[in-house]
């Protein structure tokens, strides 16, 4: 756990520094494809988001500044014959500003965003996409692989 630094939902003041965060992530990710004015969705994107019961984004701020954050989105399960009703947690954007790192503080946002996944009705299924660096912190939570790989296409 961070040292005495408390974990708190996001606020809309918290936009720029969700979305710089979210650019970190990327980089982290290694290089990507960048269309201009990206980043201006993903505020309006984030904006959406804060205070809607079916997200939750967690944060931990340093001397005012987000370092850290954290996001759930909740959808319905698709009826399978092992999951026949439910809920699906997917988090994302876990990301740590690079000179914060190493404190916890992922740790804690992403704790946090799963706690808020416990408190609803179950089953809830908590899924999400890891970056290398990511692996063991989400394998100690419980996470493992998934069977199928997940495909994608650009439409």
């Amino acid at each position: 756990m961070p040292d005495m630094t408390e974990v708190n939902d996001a606020v809309v003041a918290d936009l720029p520094d969700l979305v710089h965060l979210r650019t970190q992530m990327f980089v982290a990710m290694g290089p990507t494809e960048t269309v201009p004015g990206w980043p201006e969705h993903a505020e309006r994107w984030f904006a959406a988001l804060i205070g809607s019961t079916e997200h939750c984004i967690k944060v931990i701020r340093v001397e005012g500044r987000v370092v850290s954050g954290a996001l759930g989105s909740l959808s319905r399960s698709q009826p399978s014959p092992s999951r026949p009703f439910g809920q699906d947690l997917y988090i994302s954007n876990v990301c740590t500003l690079p000179e914060f790192r190493g404190r916890g503080y992922a740790t804690a946002v992403f704790e946090a965003v799963l706690d808020w996944g416990r408190q609803l009705p179950p089953p809830v299924r908590a899924r999400l996409f890891a970056t290398a660096e990511g692996h063991g912190m989400y394998q100690r939570a419980g996470f493992v692989p998934n069977t199928w790989p997940v495909l994608g296409v650009d439409l």
